[in-house]
């Protein structure tokens, strides 16, 4: 112990005297000592060293009469929350298409969850997201509580949602996203009957892996709520200034961790609030700030659940 703790000293001592190192220097060089002897392969299948999966809701249109809103919950029953629709309304008029136009010109490529009902509502809208070559994913054919639907019934309710995107678009969906991520007991064994390759409803990694449905394989592509607009901007958390500095201090943390580790970095915009223009501007930074970094690279979720399912490394469950 007494080595350990010298050694640890003399590193400290060595790194002290490196005052023009900026601090995510100074965390790669303490783990580059610590981790020589790691020489593990931790690069991904098409040889990032971290990669970025960024998700893009597309939910707007979708939502149940008097959904929950920033507007105070004291609507009289019996009555539409007409500000409450226009809330979600700026979430396919200005949100989606101003975040289109930033994706393009940061040269990035997401992945979109797709409602069924907000697809049939703005198909347009829909084409021209896959048409910039993003992945559209399902998202349910509507808002509904998936979960305490009858094996037949979430069938037919993921069925219809992915028909929805399919026919309007033109792309099959092979990823799946439930409601808040609540699937149910028989969801996975419905996905792999109906031939999707994965599913984000996992916050239990900062990689994706493998599971057994059906005798198959079926990969999770983890998904976020420390780096998600809805949970912390929406949710009266955070400014817009503290998520990017969430975001960003995620990131650099990862970053150090890719070294000897598989690591992704997560992170997730819904139309009505990533598209508006304050994260709009601070997403444009952070990602100019991450791109800047040796390595890392963008990946649409279906190229992530693709290369996890080929790669022998994989972490299997």
């Amino acid at each position: 112990m007494m080595d350990t703790r010298r050694d640890f000293i003399k590193k400290s001592s060595m790194l002290g005297l490196a005052g023009a190192l900026s601090p995510i220097e100074k965390l790669i060089s303490t783990s580059e000592e610590i981790n020589m002897k790691n020489k593990e392969q931790t690069k991904w299948l098409d040889g990032s060293r971290l990669i970025v999966s960024i998700s893009m809701q597309f939910e707007a249109g979708g939502q149940p009469v008097n959904s929950e809103s920033p507007f105070p919950q004291n609507m009289q029953k019996g009555y539409v929350d007409l500000p409450a629709e226009t809330w979600y309304n700026y979430g396919y008029k200005e949100g989606i298409p101003r975040m289109l136009d930033n994706w393009d010109r940061l040269g990035v490529k997401v992945t979109s969850h797709m409602v069924g009902s907000a697809v049939l509502k703005n198909p347009s809208l829909a084409k021209e997201i896959v048409q910039r070559g993003h992945e559209a994913a399902a998202h349910g054919m509507n808002w509904d509580t998936q979960y305490m639907m009858s094996y037949d019934q979430e069938k037919k309710f993921i069925k219809d949602g992915a028909d929805a995107i399919k026919n309007i678009t033109g792309f099959s969906p092979v990823g799946y996203n439930a409601n808040w991520l609540r699937r149910g007991e028989n969801t996975l064994k419905i996905l792999q009957e109906l031939g999707f390759l994965y599913h984000i409803d996992d916050v239990s990694r900062d990689e994706p892996f493998i599971i057994d449905v059906n005798t198959k394989d079926f990969a999770v592509v983890p998904y976020t709520i420390r780096c998600n607009d809805i949970v912390l901007i929406e949710g009266k958390q955070f400014s817009v200034d503290q998520f990017f500095n969430q975001v960003k201090r995620e990131f650099d943390q990862l970053f150090v961790e890719s070294q000897h580790k598989r690591r992704m970095l997560s992170i997730s915009f819904h139309d009505r609030i990533g598209g508006t223009p304050q994260i709009v501007n601070a997403t444009s930074e952070l990602i100019t700030y991450i791109k800047n970094h040796h390595g890392v690279s963008f990946r649409r979720k279906d190229e992530i659940a693709k290369m996890t399912l080929e790669d022998k490394t994989s972490v299997r469950e």
